[in-house]
């Protein structure tokens, strides 16, 4: 899985490097074919249900599984980027949000809080944690700012498939389900909203939308628990990031 989760990070790396005024979604997700073909990895994203490209490119108030097309990119857009990799039959699986250049405030500020909200679900990934502690630190982080906290989505578990029990939601009280144990490797994704948190799909069947327009942003890692902490595996370089407790 770590080796996925390289390529996942290699994967972000160049479409990040890419976003600009005038890209469009098909040229980042060609990007993300190229360096899938350099690795000899495969998609998981690719052919899932039907999924017709590599990356989910989710622009403003798209919150997740936004479908590449010829959309040109503007300044002032928001973007994120999902995508994933299969190598010997491994997944990773991450996301990030973008500014497209220059950003407005309340833009950057979201894209801060999901980032904010991923790393404090990381970092309570300890073992013998609960489940819901997951779901109880990103809503913890989120909520104070004014945000709002996508329910009907969650995180996963991910190794041998893409999506592996359990969901991982992105609220919840703490101390409650399963107790997290070395060897557990889940993709932690919160989503969050400048206004409403509800959301609907387009006819499309795959993009969601925030219900009352307002810009979204979704951060996401796939992270192992290990006896010493979680590690992320979807970072670039060759060992993953070990996470210590506050």
């Amino acid at each position: 899985m770590r080796e996925a989760g390289r390529v996942v990070a290699e994967m972000h790396a160049a479409i990040r490097a890419a976003i600009g005024p005038g890209v469009s979604l098909a040229e980042l997700d060609l990007i993300g074919r190229s360096v899938l073909a350099d690795n000899a990895a495969t998609s998981n994203f690719l052919g899932y249900h039907g999924y017709p490209a590599v990356i989910c490119a989710s622009v403003n108030e798209v919150v997740v599984h936004g479908i590449p097309n010829d959309r040109a990119l503007e300044e002032g857009d928001i973007i994120s980027i999902d995508c994933g990799a299969i190598v010997d039959g491994w997944h990773g699986d991450a996301a990030f949000t973008a500014g497209v250049g220059a950003i407005d405030a309340v833009s950057a500020d979201l894209i801060g809080v999901a980032e904010a909200s991923l790393s404090a679900a990381i970092a309570v990934m300890q073992p013998g944690a609960h489940l819901s502690d997951i779901g109880h630190a990103v809503f913890s982080v989120v909520e104070p700012t004014g945000f709002g906290t996508v329910r009907e989505y969650t995180g996963h578990g991910i190794g041998r498939a893409m999506h592996e029990e359990p969901s991982v939601p992105n609220f919840g009280r703490p101390g409650r389900g399963p107790v997290l144990e070395p060897g557990n490797v889940l993709a932690i994704e919160p989503m969050v909203t400048t206004g409403s948190p509800l959301t609907s799909t387009l006819d499309d069947g795959w993009t969601v939308v925030t219900v009352d327009g307002g810009r979204a942003a979704h951060a996401e890692h796939s992270v192992a628990i290990t006896e010493t902490g979680p590690q992320i595996l979807t970072l670039p370089g060759d060992r993953p990031t070990i996470v210590e407790a506050e």
